[in-house]
């Protein structure tokens, strides 16, 4: 059991902030990528490729962890959290706006890791995680329904990719747990059998694509997506959870749908509704329940008396 001190609090804090802010980021920097000069394949090659190239020493001096996973295991995770990961929800993010990638894939991740583990591992749900859950699918509904009501096929196709995306990562992220593969292992994994796999399919579809586009902007996309999403947050992240506890740590995670339709404001132009701020709202909420962070007495006891 980690103890935060009121010294040590804002400095996890201040990595926990740091995480989810690359994490909110993802949504909208690869959503001004993919509707302008790049697509969902190229960005799945720039994150993967970088990233493998800079994990591929940890891969070295860890292995495979076949005896964890065995094969079925290692292509979960790989698809659940690699290439085939990426390209779905960037796909999405062609279609729908930042906000929504934000909200549903990050945001209802727990909804389906909750659903895997009971449905498949019979893992039993708390009262509180139970509510957490309920207000992320309301939060979804809320989303999803709206705009499908409003008859937005192209959004309505997006917000589909990107509860499609959260499902993938949900199910790497329940074999990773299962495995007990530490984050750095498990990212190492991930992106080197990203780049065996996924490359010679990329290059044999796109050959020189990459090369033909802007240096400045391929230089860009493969820092923030190799490093900064794969690398430096999982880092940041992983400083916050040894300082304030793997609860505290992962309580920042709701903030992710909220920040993501924050920072799509001043760079792409997209405003949220009413609707899309209520659906977002009770993500958050959902989210930060299912974390398992600290709540008011009051309303403890309240969740544990139903």
């Amino acid at each position: 059991m980690v103890t935060t001190t009121s010294s040590s609090y804002p400095k996890g804090a201040a990595f926990g902030l740091a995480a989810v802010s690359i994490w909110a980021s993802w949504s909208v920097i690869t959503r001004l990528a993919v509707t302008t000069s790049l697509d969902a394949w190229d960005i799945a090659a720039l994150r993967f490729g970088v990233a493998g190239l800079l994990l591929s020493p940890v891969l070295m001096r860890r292995g495979f962890a076949r005896d964890r996973l065995g094969w079925l295991g290692l292509a979960v995770i790989i698809a659940g959290l690699g290439a085939p990961y990426a390209l779905v929800a960037a796909r999405g993010l062609h279609f729908a706006p930042a906000r929504d990638q934000g909200a549903l894939n990050p945001g209802c991740m727990p909804l389906f890791v909750a659903l895997i583990a009971a449905i498949v591992l019979g893992e039993k749900l708390s009262t509180t995680r139970k509510a957490g859950l309920s207000l992320i699918l309301a939060g979804a509904v809320i989303i999803v329904g709206w705009h499908a009501a409003a008859w937005s096929s192209s959004r309505t196709l997006g917000d589909a990719l990107f509860l499609f995306a959260a499902f993938l990562s949900a199910c790497g992220t329940v074999v990773m747990q299962r495995a007990k593969l530490e984050p750095l292992h498990a990212a190492a994994l991930v992106s080197t059998g990203s780049v065996i796999i996924y490359l010679p399919i990329y290059l044999a579809l796109y050959r020189t694509r990459l090369a033909q586009l802007q240096l400045a902007e391929i230089t860009v996309q493969a820092i923030f997506q190799g490093v900064l999403v794969t690398i430096v947050s999982l880092f940041l992240s992983g400083r916050s959870v040894a300082i304030l506890g793997a609860s505290g740590g992962a309580a920042f995670g709701a903030l992710v749908p909220a920040l993501s339709a924050l920072f799509a404001i001043p760079l792409l132009g997209e405003w949220p509704n009413a609707t899309d701020w209520v659906g977002i709202i009770f993500i958050s909420a959902g989210v930060y329940l299912v974390s398992g962070a600290p709540l008011p007495t009051g309303t403890s006891r309240l969740l544990i008396e139903r």
